[in-house]
């Protein structure tokens, strides 16, 4: 590795933040920006939150900036973007068949996009294959289709409209034979804080496969259907999952297809102020709160919203804690450690809001401590409490990591370690767009803080799966 120009790296990113700086001060003062971070201090103090505390400061501003940049396709044009783009090619000289500009089915495959859920304002994954079957003897620039159905993405959308949407679009701009869509979406399903302790097999994510053509792509029956569908075998496309348009709107958002959902809009009136603060979002935006997708969504959000409220609870976990510090002193006053076993409770299940861009995020808590032999270990109940307690909260990943080590750590004897893996919404609903990352951070008490044999013992314990539901 080569050493670099200390010097020459402090000014390049000294003139790289300014730039930025500069860039967001234009967009601070832009009356939408100010409107909608206008609401979203309403939205804070609704939840009992002091909007001047340090962490919450910016959040105005952070979720503002988010919310345009997810929903900059209202600005944008497809003309704009396709002319210029379409470049002559000829179809095949002789004999008989298609390609080329002439006939020869295209495929993008495994557009990765997010787009806001018109239903709850959460936002939700794409995996989008797009196809176009040329005509005129020309051919469209191949970034031109994932430029196209970013457009129509980066508004508030459902899964079928926005198929069509991007169908539609792609068959005007570029005058083909026929375009063909299939989107695979994936949407968060956020448990409340009731329902989470019910339902231990609650299920993070609803999936829907959605499809839209045009030309010759209009038959469902066509051949070119096959050819297009041939190429997505392993990518678990088969037209047997693809929605029928009827389907898809009862099935697809949590916030009215759940019976969760349902029982607390009949039970809870969400808070007006809140609900006019989200229409004025909506509003800002460029949307218009009174179509009729959109009417019940500021209180679909709302009721969202409220799980994270500051409710200034306690854990009251004084009399078990006692209890088990006096037990695991015995043993301990007999042969310190000579016993003690490893133990572990692994993929404890969490859901929370970031507090930075009040986006979700939402993986697992892998707990290890050292218990005496004699001792019995802790029941996984009383960790899953505790994780789902300081999960319903705004929140950051680190604070997490620490309140859940510092909290079992009387309960554990001390010797702990706490890994708590992570998916953030906010690194693929904002400009960064790094669909498939995970974060991970650790906490260590005790002898784990000392012992790098015995944190790489609980490290290698853990499970090798993915937290994210990604496509």
């Amino acid at each position: 590795m080569g050493a670099l120009d200390g010097g020459h790296f402090c000014v390049e990113l000294e003139n790289r933040m300014k730039l930025q700086d500069g860039s967001d001060l234009g967009l601070e003062k832009e009356p939408e920006t100010i409107a909608i971070e206008d609401a979203v201090k309403v939205l804070l103090q609704g939840l009992g939150e002091d909007v001047h505390r340090e962490g919450l400061k910016r959040t105005p501003f952070r979720v503002a900036k988010a919310l345009r940049e997810g929903t900059r396709g209202y600005k944008q044009k497809v003309k704009d973007i396709v002319q210029g783009a379409l470049f002559p090619e000829v179809g095949l000289h002789d004999g008989v068949g298609h390609a080329g500009g002439a006939g020869g089915l295209v495929i993008v495959r495994d557009l990765d996009l997010f787009s806001y859920c018109e239903s709850c304002l959460l936002p939700f994954q794409v995996k989008c294959h797009v196809g176009y079957v040329p005509s005129g003897q020309r051919v469209v620039g191949l970034s031109k289709l994932s430029r196209v159905a970013d457009i129509f993405a980066k508004r508030l959308q459902d899964p079928q409209r926005l198929a069509d949407e991007v169908c539609s679009a792609l068959h005007h701009g570029i005058k083909p034979a026929g375009v063909a869509v299939i989107l695979q979406c994936l949407h968060i399903h956020f448990p409340n804080l009731e329902s989470v302790f019910l339902d231990t097999k609650h299920q993070g994510w609803v999936k829907v496969l959605v499809s839209s053509g045009s030309g010759v792509f209009e038959n469902e029956n066509a051949d070119v259907w096959s050819d297009f569908l041939g190429l997505l075998k392993f990518r678990g496309v088969t037209v047997e999952k693809i929605l029928t348009r009827d389907s898809t709107k009862q099935s697809w958002c949590p916030s009215y297809s759940s019976s969760v959902a349902k029982i607390a809009s009949e039970l809870v009136a969400p808070n007006s102020a809140m609900v006019a603060a989200v229409a004025s979002i909506l509003r800002s935006l460029g949307e218009d709160p009174l179509r009729k997708e959109l009417v019940e969504t500021p209180s679909n959000f709302v009721r969202w919203l409220m799980n994270f409220q500051n409710t200034k609870l306690e854990m009251k976990l004084n009399g078990f804690s006692c209890g088990r510090t006096d037990q695991l002193k015995a043993s301990g006053d007999v042969c310190p450690h000579k016993n003690d076993q490893m133990h572990s409770e692994l993929n404890l299940s969490f859901w929370s809001q970031c507090e930075h861009h009040l986006l979700p995020f939402h993986g697992v808590v892998h707990i290890g401590y050292f218990c005496p032999e004699e001792v019995n270990p802790i029941g996984k109940s009383l960790l899953q409490s505790i994780v789902h307690f300081y999960g319903f909260k705004l929140q950051v990943q680190e604070r997490l990591t620490r309140q859940i080590a510092e909290t079992v750590s009387p309960i554990l004897g001390g010797d702990i370690m706490v890994v708590v893996e992570a998916n953030h919404t906010c690194m693929i609903s904002r400009g960064i767009e790094k669909f498939g990352s995970n974060t991970a951070t650790i906490a260590v008490l005790g002898r784990f803080s000392t012992d790098s044999a015995a944190r790489s013992m609980f490290l290698q314990s853990m499970p090798n799966g993915n937290t994210s539901g990604m496509l």
